[in-house]
């Protein structure tokens, strides 16, 4: 037994050094070095300070700023460390409800579909190209800008499917309010 015993155990610190250790510090030096930003979760600063990633949803809420997809993440949603999306069907009578609420807010009629349902995540950083049109009227108004200037920005900040044929075009709201608020900083 002794003899089958040593082998295995051998084997095992081997595989733990090499599975846990090695090839970890091996791909997360190489991602370092090929796409550093990507590697640090694509973080944005300004003058040296942190104000989000292109990757995670932020809630934005004042006029002056294109809102996000509502997120189910975390009890008060865009919760990044509470990921996840409200696991209801679309027979739910709790989504139908929740939708609803979401229409009635935005002054209801017709309003696309990313702008009242949650991502997969609850963390969905972009909306449809519909979804940001749809806001420009009112971002305008609060910034005192022109409705094409904003939706200059808006085309401006409008990512084509990825390598081309991959998803659909999208507009990373977080980008975009950074954007505007380089156009036209409000009062805080």
């Amino acid at each position: 037994m002794l003899a089958q015993l040593r082998p295995a155990l051998v084997i095992l610190v081997v595989m733990i050094a090499l599975t846990g250790f090695a090839y970890p510090l091996a791909v997360t030096g190489i991602a370092q070095a090929v796409f550093p930003a990507q590697a640090n979760g694509s973080l944005i600063a300004i003058d040296g300070r942190f104000v989000g990633s292109e990757l995670v949803a932020q809630g934005f809420a004042a006029d002056r700023y294109f809102w996000p997809r509502p997120s189910a993440a975390g009890a008060n949603g865009y919760d990044a460390a509470s990921s996840s999306g409200s696991n209801l069907g679309p027979t739910s009578a709790a989504l139908v409800a929740a939708v609803g609420e979401r229409v009635a807010g935005l002054g209801g009629g017709p309003v696309p579909v990313d702008l009242v349902t949650t991502s997969g995540s609850g963390l969905d950083p972009h909306i449809s190209p519909a979804g940001a049109a749809w806001q420009v009227t009112r971002v305008a108004a609060a910034r005192g800008l022109s409705e094409d200037a904003v939706a200059a920005l808006v085309t401006e900040h409008t990512e084509g499917p990825t390598f081309g044929l991959l998803g659909e075009p999208r507009v990373n709201v977080l980008l975009l309010n950074l954007a505007l608020d380089t156009a036209a900083p409000t009062a805080q």
